[in-house]
């Protein structure tokens, strides 16, 4: 039980600890690339862009203002326990970005290169966003409403996020130029893509399915020194017609590479299949 609970307090710091780094790159990308280029591809920050080119206040204290309206919408609708991950990246964010604003505040981008700023501004986000949502969390704003959303009514979620995108995407035509509006249409078509790519990257995994004469030796392997389970079935070869066994397993990367070259040593003949996969679940994965 001791261990258990060891296991669990490291595991919570491991995930708060990428958490507070992946908000920061998000904090990054938003106030030195996104703010200052007047993108307003999705969410609070998109429209925090937007309103901040209206009202008197700057787009990092609108995103504070909002981003608190939306979390004690999240406590009243979804309860004082809705997503924790989610409400400490939010506030992180909130009061993240009106400090960048007071220590190091911006007139004019970083840059003269629009696209290279819309880069950084895409990717920076995206990436700290995919590494939140690997890990259950998000950097709140319009994930409130789409977890309220999901409580309470049957609307697609997913469409309803990229509608309330879309639209505060195409309010950039009512006070930006029409170079701002496409870079932000570009920048919201990017986003999606960059995110499910991350996250298809940081889970991939590989899995094997080696055909052999002698199973225990490399299931032994894969059972001790690198710690993951596998499965054995009997076969037969259509061909030879000899009596055969089929080793299933799915490995992280690193893993992969040291039980292809343990099989190629211990039994050189052995046909191995190797596919890559992002959507394991089970332990040592996905739980």
């Amino acid at each position: 039980m001791i261990q258990i609970n060891r296991n669990m307090i490291k595991k919570q710091l491991k995930d708060y600890a990428l958490i507070t780094v992946s908000t920061f790159l998000i904090m990054i990308g938003v106030y030195f690339f996104k703010f200052p280029n007047n993108f307003t591809f999705g969410g609070v920050t998109g429209l925090s862009v937007v309103l901040g080119k209206v009202t008197p206040f700057s787009p990092s204290i609108i995103n504070l203002i909002v981003n608190c309206l939306l979390l004690v919408l999240g406590f009243i609708f979804l309860g004082s326990d809705f997503a924790l991950k989610t409400v400490y990246s939010s506030v992180l964010l909130s009061l993240g970005l009106p400090v960048f604003d007071y220590i190091y505040p911006l007139q004019h981008p970083l840059t003269n290169q629009p696209m290279l700023e819309l880069i950084f501004a895409v990717a920076l986000p995206a990436f700290g966003s995919a590494v939140l949502f690997n890990i259950g969390a998000s950097s709140g704003g319009t994930d409130i409403i789409a977890l309220i959303l999901k409580k309470y009514t049957s609307v697609d979620i997913g469409r309803a996020v990229l509608l309330s995108d879309i639209l505060v995407t195409a309010s950039a035509c009512l006070v930006f130029d029409i170079q701002t509006v496409l870079f932000s249409f570009l920048g919201l078509l990017t986003k999606s893509l960059v995110i499910d790519n991350v996250i298809e990257s940081i889970n991939l995994a590989k899995y094997f399915n080696i055909i052999c004469s002698e199973p225990e030796v490399i299931c032994d392997f894969i059972v001790h020194k690198l710690n993951r389970g596998a499965t054995i079935f009997e076969a037969k070869g259509a061909y030879s017609h000899r009596h055969k066994y089929v080793v299933m397993t799915a490995l992280r990367r690193p893993q992969a590479v040291l039980l292809r070259q343990f099989v190629k040593k211990v039994e050189p003949d052995a046909f191995i299949l190797i596919t890559n996969t992002s959507e394991i679940i089970g332990k040592g994965f996905h739980e």
